[in-house]
């Protein structure tokens, strides 16, 4: 049997997970069973994200990590990113994104220099993907700055507003006995952002006290 896990992010809050949600069906349509589904919202520049940590550690050998693209996977920069992929290897799984050429079944089946040039392509293909993914990352970094700077000088830069909601979720489960990381990961974002919503909550609690 072939088994999957389906791997789903998007960077905000705001953003929807849905239009990924056809590569469920897609993967069953390829004959997977879908072990697990492991959805995101958490910039892919972290690596400490929470469902795909948690992915990774319910990976088995044999078993096929699914996603839309690599950048949902990574936008980490390449050694991390490498690091990342590494350990989904350990587990002995493979991955399976358009994109990202899997030569695994071809190099099992030949021997030799043969299969040390066809490793050699499939990590090339890998890297440069990757690598990609973070050059993407950093242009839309880049142009979000740019684009920031320019309403400044314009002055009609107001700043991002807060996810009110997002912040009292968190401060209602940590007042509520939740750890940090429990936190982070039933409302969906990252343990600095509980750690700096909280921070700042006791802080003005302490002032009005």
């Amino acid at each position: 049997m072939n088994v999957a896990r389906v791997y789903m992010r998007v960077s905000t809050e705001e953003q929807d997970l849905s239009r990924q949600a056809s590569i469920i069906q897609g993967a069953k349509a390829a004959g997977y069973y879908v072990a697990g589904i492991y959805r995101e919202k958490a910039s892919g520049a972290r690596a400490d994200r929470p469902e795909l940590l948690r992915m990774i550690e319910d990976l088995q050998p044999g078993e096929v990590v699914i996603a839309e693209k690599i950048d949902r996977i990574s936008r980490l920069p390449l050694p991390d990113a490498e690091k990342l992929i590494a350990t989904i290897r350990e587990k002995g799984a493979k991955l399976a994104v358009p994109g990202v050429t899997d030569l695994s079944d071809l190099v099992e089946n030949t021997e030799g220099v043969t299969k040390i040039v066809l490793e050699s392509i499939q990590d090339m293909l890998l890297k440069l993907a990757l690598q990609i993914a973070r050059d993407d990352y950093e242009d839309r970094r880049r142009r979000q700055l740019q684009g920031i700077e320019i309403a400044k000088d314009a002055g009609k830069y107001r700043g991002r507003k807060p996810d009110e909601t997002m912040h009292k979720k968190i401060v209602a489960l940590r007042a509520g006995g939740q750890s940090i990381a429990k936190t982070a990961e039933l409302v969906g974002c990252s343990e600095s952002q509980v750690k700096r919503i909280w921070g700042r909550y006791r802080k003005i609690t302490n002032l009005i006290a």
